[in-house]
Parts: C-alpha cells; structure tokens; sequence
C-alpha cells in the first residue's frame, strides 16, 4: 500500500545545524543555508528556521524584536504597547522576497529598542527581567501579535516552508554573524504554523530542536508557575524557557543547565566522587520538574556563545567537527562537510554530555 505524506510517522524526523566562528569573524548566511538544505529529506515543509547572532552590529545595544502580526490592527495595538514601554530607535517590515513556496505570511515587522527608564524604574525588575515579561504580555494579551525574536545583536527569521526556501525569502545571504543556528522541521505531533516554526527565542537564548519531548506536560507545569507561558502548540517552545529561568534567573551554569535537562541516571550519580554526587543529587532533586525525558538533540544559541546537547541516552544523531576557528555541528555529517569538505576533528558527542563553543574560549 502506498503511504502518503501525513500517514506514516518518521520519529527520526527534523534537522538542525550550527555554524560557530570563535574568533568572532561574521559568515555571511549563505553558508548555514547550504548546511541545512542538505538534509532537506528530514522536513516536510511545515517549518523552517534560522538564528543569526552578531548580525546587528549598528543596533548592538538595543533589543531587536521581530513580531509576526496578523493584521494591520494587532500592529497597531502592539505599537501602542511598544511606544508606552520602550523607546522605539528604529522600527521597519523585515526584509523578504517573493518565495512561491512561502505563502501564507503574516505582517512581519522589527523593532530597534531600549526601555523607558522610568517605566523600568517603576517595574522595580532589572532591564531583561522587564524586556521578557513584556514580550510574555504581548504574546498572550495581544490578539493577533507574537514577538518571535527579542534579543540584542541577534535575530530569529523563521517561517512554514522548507529551510532552504525559508532562507531565501528573508534574504539571510544580505546577514552575517559569528554564529548560526538552523532547523528543518517534521511536525510529528504539533501542527506546521509560523509561530510554532523553531528556533524559539526568548531574550538571547534561542533554541532548535530535533526530537519529542515526553515530559512536556511536567515541564510545562512547573515552568508556568514562574510566569512564563507556553501557547504556541510545540513541546519545543518548553525548553528555551527552562534554559531561561535556569540560566538567566538561578543562575546556573551551562554545565549545570544541562545536568538538569539531561540529568545523569540515579545509578551514574552513585559512582561519582563525593563532591560530583553531592552536586549532581542537588540538581536532581531541586529541579525534577526541569528533566527532560523523550529523545532529542538539541541547540542553544545565547550571547557569545552556544551549547548543542543530546538526551542521555543519545536516541538523535549529532555530529560536530572543528576547522581552525570554526565550530560545526548538524544532525548529519553531509550538513558539515558540505560547507568546510576537511575538517580538522570531527566526532559524535555523548549522550547528556554538552559541548560548549564560545567567542575565544574555544570547544569543552
């Protein structure tokens, strides 16, 4: 019997793929295009994605929010919003080109920004805390407005549609940054719309995601409680908001993050050194809610940095690899050779095991 598209569920689905120069040099975004095409077989067509970091050097210190609206009336109620709580530096549509396989698009506009002192003053939050409860605000109390990018100096450019065509429609060759991010996705579970195309972003985090999340229901309970709200019909969106509270507000380390997302098994933390266990045992249990269980893979990009990370048991292929300068890593080998053919190194990462790239701190 022949399957048609839609009836045959393909777990393995979805790619992603990172490019990272840590000397800070800026790739242009052809090249993290032609990464992901390579593995165009493991979308379908219902999202693709893309993050860019250094891209905005001229806007260096002000937040860059990219907004989907879905009609004139959202942008303006937005606007308004915008104009009561941060001083608008520069605001214009985003960029695109007609893509005949690119339909369907919202509004899509961007915004230069920085808070109002004395609404921040008043908010009594520090500056980010305050950036993200207003973007939380805009996405839940908006109708027909979602802020998809909010980080400084980087940008997410996401839409329905194969990543190649994506790519193209924003123009991303007219970019370049020390670090990219990309996705190819296969909705296996959630519907293919705009908003719940990945990276998923929240201040400078963003992240892409290649797997299913079967805690997602945990998760998302236990991060709701501190504010955040997951309303774009993706396990996904779950992930960079507990790398958010994790990071950003208890101040965890990378290392540590991981250790909590992918936790060590019960029978692992027992053969341990002492302090390790110790450690290891605090984050388990302080942080239950946070393990992520279910297969996947995925990439974090943040400010100067990025993090890729399999589930402990590595149910998601992943490969990087090292040339000089240049960090890479991608679902398939091909997405990496087809952009730098010699790599000095190039290896699997362990399961639950994070590698950490930053601007001149190197690969650990």
């Amino acid at each position: 019997m022949l399957l048609k598209e839609g009836q045959i569920r393909i777990p393995s689905g979805c790619a992603i793929s990172g490019i990272f120069a840590k000397d800070g040099k800026r790739i242009s975004g052809e090249a993290i295009i032609k990464s992901i095409s390579t593995m165009h077989d493991r979308s379908n067509g219902l999202g693709g994605g893309f993050a860019g970091y250094g891209i905005y050097p001229e806007y260096k210190d002000s937040y860059a929010f990219h907004i989907f609206y879905d009609d004139i009336e959202a942008r303006e109620k937005c606007e308004r919003f915008l104009d009561r709580h941060f001083d608008v530096v520069n605001l214009s549509k985003i960029p695109t080109r007609k893509n005949p396989r690119i339909i369907n698009e919202p509004l899509i506009w961007r915004y230069f920004l920085n808070p109002l002192p004395t609404k921040l003053a008043d908010s009594q939050l520090d500056e980010k805390e305050y950036v993200a409860k207003c973007c939380i605000r805009i996405n839940t109390q908006i109708d027909g407005a979602y802020v998809f990018s909010s980080g400084k100096n980087m940008g997410v450019f996401k839409a329905v549609g194969f990543p190649e065509d994506v790519g193209d429609f924003y123009r991303l060759e007219e970019y370049s940054g020390y670090c990219w991010t990309a996705h190819g996705r296969y909705p296996t579970n959630t519907p293919g719309w705009w908003g719940g195309a990945h990276p998923f972003a929240m201040l400078d985090y963003s992240i892409v995601h290649n797997g299913e999340i079967s805690s997602y229901d945990a998760n998302r309970r236990y991060i709701e409680m501190f504010g955040y709200k997951c309303s774009l019909l993706t396990d996904t969106e779950v992930i960079t908001y507990i790398i958010d509270f994790l990071n950003r507000k208890k101040k965890l380390t990378l290392e540590e993050v991981a250790a909590v997302i992918a936790a060590p098994f019960w029978s692992t933390i027992e053969h341990m050194e002492e302090k390790e266990r110790i450690k290891y045992t605090y984050l388990r249990r302080a942080f239950s809610s946070l393990l992520v269980t279910g297969p996947f893979s995925i990439l974090l990009g943040f400010d100067g940095g990025m993090m890729a990370l399999n589930d402990r048991l590595k149910l998601r292929s992943m490969v990087a690899a090292e040339k000089d300068n240049m960090f890479y890593i991608a679902s398939e080998e091909c997405a990496i050779r087809i952009i730098e053919p010699n790599p000095d190194k190039i290896w699997s990462p362990k399961g639950g095991e994070p590698i950490i790239v930053t601007l001149e701190g190197g690969v650990k």
